[in-house]
């Protein structure tokens, strides 16, 4: 874990601060790129928003469409959905293109499975997704809490399918995959971001091979379960590298895949390379058709679990998000 020891537990750190100690340095950006037409979201339903905003507040819970300024997050939220992010709001990790706060985690709130187990129940959720952010701090990387969280859902909500998308578990996966085997999901899923040219920039502190292994490590302890992956664009990358990815999680036996643009936070964040054609994403669509994974999803605003039990069924990207 890579914290300054004058970081104070529970400080978050954001933007300029937070990537100031990354390995490639990231240049400010003097002025956004306009974003197309495509990718502009339009807010719905505000007090269904602010109805979900309340309760996580009241539940001590915390989102990841929130904390990582999500651009569907008026949808989600209004349509009643959302992606928990469990163990606090404070990354271990410093990645340039990620919104979370970096800095020393507080300690675990036990009571957070119980309280996100009443909050599933109240909101009579159908499908949930949990995410969290890198505990590197742990012995487990956290593995054990989201064990726990599944293992209450499951007692309060049985009816409930329950989609997991882990951290890496940075020297811990074989110990985190026992743990999470006991008390598996209905869904494992680990984004790998991008290709593997720009994980030193993109992903300080991560290993392409590793997320990859862990993936198909998964698989070896819970055959019977779908794995699942996503990854940005838009980041320096080019289409032959996404290309070459995208068989990579095949060969790993990965069943989902989703694609979408990447979106710059702020202009202290790695900046947007360009934007990624309606054909591009479609380009990768169609193979991902070819390679026959159960589903793939791949349009400017898929994020990785946006609309998670729509491709989960096996639905189609909703048709906003692919419009010509």
């Amino acid at each position: 874990m890579d914290l300054n020891n004058t970081v104070l537990t529970g400080k978050k750190l954001r933007g300029a601060e937070k990537m100031a100690r990354i390995p490639i340095k990231v240049i400010q950006t003097e002025t956004t790129p306009k974003k197309p037409e495509w990718i502009r979201t339009k807010i719905s339903q505000p007090e269904e928003v602010q109805i979900i905003k309340d309760l996580l507040r009241q539940q001590k819970l915390h989102t990841v469409c929130e904390e990582a300024a999500c651009p569907n997050l008026p949808q989600c939220f209004s349509g009643g959905t959302a992606t928990f992010m469990i163990m606090g709001d404070i990354c271990t990790r410093r990645c340039p293109f990620c919104d979370v706060a970096h800095g020393r985690p507080n300690v675990l709130d036990l009571n957070e499975p119980k309280h996100l187990a009443e909050t599933v129940k109240n909101l009579k959720l159908k499908y949930v997704v949990i995410t969290s952010v890198d505990r590197d701090d742990l012995k487990d990387g956290g593995a054990q809490h989201f064990a726990d969280c599944i293992r209450e859902i499951r007692e309060t909500s049985p009816e409930t399918l329950i989609e997991i998308l882990v951290p890496d578990f940075r020297g811990r996966a074989d110990l985190a995959l026992k743990i999470l085997s006991q008390n598996p999901p209905d869904v494992f899923n680990h984004n790998i971001e991008t290709v593997p040219r720009l994980y030193k920039a993109m992903r300080p502190g991560s290993n392409y091979q590793h997320s990859l292994d862990l993936l198909q490590k998964f698989k070896h302890y819970c055959p019977d379960i779908p794995t699942k992956c996503g990854l940005m664009v838009g980041l320096g990358e080019v289409e032959a590298e996404v290309i070459v990815l995208l068989n990579d999680l095949k060969d790993y036996q990965v069943d989902y895949v989703t694609i979408g643009q990447y979106l710059q936070p702020s202009k202290s964040h790695a900046p947007i390379h360009r934007f990624v054609t309606l054909q591009e994403f479609k380009h990768y669509q169609t193979h991902g058709v070819r390679l026959a994974f159960k589903n793939i999803w791949s349009a400017p605003l898929v994020r990785s679990s946006y609309f998670a039990d729509r491709q989960y069924y096996g639905e189609s990207v909703p048709a906003p998000y692919i419009r010509e």
